[in-house]
């Protein structure tokens, strides 16, 4: 069976950038750069199969020129004559998850589409449109493998447990539940990363020349910070894979000197992460590591901080969040403002750049934004980031404040839009927090 994969356009919404003041426009995030993991280990679970997973991210970097979407899908369509298509979803890319399914369903009605991914598991409820005809929320490549074999087979979509069936009816989820399904280990699938080889020249951050790839070593999250979705979407649990299941992964991909191992914290498991690094240092294997670090692992633990830096970690992103502990208390961010100074001082000791981030509520005044500054100045890094405290749907601040929301416009939903009325008003917001992204070390862009 022919399947497409198809991973999303990045949404272009923007605010902060496009009211910061010009010499601060060069520093503020314009893209996410990194492979679709998810996808890949989608694919890796149909492999027995005619897969092709496309990139357009990837191809509109490689590529500006690149026809606008529609036209893109159609040509994709035209060239590899898939019987299913599927996509992933986070919610700045919703629209264009539809529109991709849309032009789909407009190219040839017999084509089965599906969604996944972040968005589909928390709101699984928004893919009302037509276009789409099977919602899988959930880390479920199983659950997309059963589609297929249903398909494949001509029986029922009702038969496959743990989906949602698209109609005129709207959706209607599927009875029981799928199979458990050990993401992390027994079930563990190596993504196949030759799927990406056309666009890994633009997989590189900053102005590295080496292009990176994301490895997980765990899913889930122990914390529960109510701006997060990431602990949410796994309902509290955390999962660590296998050292050995990780250097197999880490020793096969020469191709990619940087890797970023997109954890939410990848230091929860000191033991586990002192012995990955010791079996890393043992098998010879030479890369250069990104990580999520919270500010009070690296305060109470400068031992590991070292130890991980002698291994090859050389940039570490720090959730700073607040420099009000009555701020993050209100995060439910179990760390105090002073683990973010401490933290500072140990990374930097050990020769790592540190890309620490603060959120901004919508609420903050000219007061506030001056205070931030300050204190910025103070404990200044190499790399800094400054994003909107944004009520990300399945989230416990979404709860809280839903009712304040006043931008319902998913592609805004990136952390770079407040969706919420702003104490100054629209456009200085932005022009502050932008403002904001001059305060660090740095030269260079992360």
């Amino acid at each position: 069976m022919k399947i497409l994969l198809i991973n999303p356009p990045r949404s272009p919404e923007n605010n902060i950038l496009k009211f910061a003041p010009e010499d601060a426009k060069h520093f503020i995030h314009k893209k996410l750069i990194g492979p679709p993991l998810g996808l890949l280990t989608i694919a890796a679970s149909v492999k027995d199969h005619d897969v092709v997973l496309f990139d357009t991210k990837g191809e509109y970097d490689l590529v500006p020129d690149t026809p606008p979407l529609a036209e893109l899908v159609r040509l994709l369509l035209a060239k590899h004559r898939p019987e299913v298509v599927g996509v992933t979803t986070i919610t700045s890319e919703f629209d264009f998850s539809v529109e991709i399914l849309q032009t789909v369903k407009q190219t040839d009605p017999a084509i089965l589409t599906i969604a996944g991914g972040l968005h589909a598991t928390l709101c699984p409820r928004d893919f009302t449109d037509l276009s789409v005809d099977i919602v899988i929320p959930g880390q479920s490549p199983h659950v997309f493998r059963n589609v297929i074999l249903a398909k494949e087979k001509g029986l029922r979509y009702e038969s496959v447990s743990g989906i949602y069936i698209n109609g005129l009816a709207g959706l209607k989820k599927t009875v029981g539940k799928p199979g458990k399904w050990d993401s992390a280990n027994a079930d563990y699938l190596m993504p196949d990363r030759s799927h990406l080889s056309r666009w890994i020249e633009t997989y590189k951050v900053g102005n590295s020349p080496f292009p990176s790839t994301y490895v997980f070593t765990s899913l889930g999250c122990p914390y529960k910070c109510t701006f997060c979705s990431i602990w949410t979407q796994f309902k509290g649990k955390y999962y660590q894979r296998s050292i050995e299941s990780l250097i197999a992964e880490l020793k096969s991909i020469d191709e990619y000197p940087v890797v970023r191992f997109a954890d939410a914290n990848t230091v929860v498991d000191e033991h586990f992460m002192l012995d990955l690094f010791r079996r890393i240092e043992e098998e010879g294997i030479k890369k250069t590591f990104i990580m999520d670090i919270r500010a009070d692992v690296a305060a109470r633990r400068p031992d590991i901080i070292a130890k991980l830096a002698a291994g090859g970690l050389k940039v570490v992103i720090c959730g700073f969040e607040s420099f009000r502990d009555e701020e993050l208390k209100r995060y439910h961010k179990d760390s105090p403002a002073v683990d973010n100074q401490t933290a500072v001082r140990v990374f930097e000791e050990n020769g790592i750049m540190v890309r620490g981030n603060y959120v901004i509520p919508n609420d903050y005044t000219d007061a506030d934004f001056k205070a931030l500054a300050e204190y910025s100045d103070r404990n200044r890094v190499v790399y800094a980031g400054y994003t909107v405290l944004t009520p990300m749907p399945g989230t416990i601040y979404h709860k809280e404040v839903r009712d304040r929301i006043v931008d319902f416009n998913y592609r805004k939903y990136n952390f770079f839009n407040s969706v919420m009325q702003t104490t100054l008003p629209h456009d200085e917001f932005h022009h502050r927090v932008g403002s904001l992204w001059l305060i660090k070390k740095g030269k260079d862009v992360i």
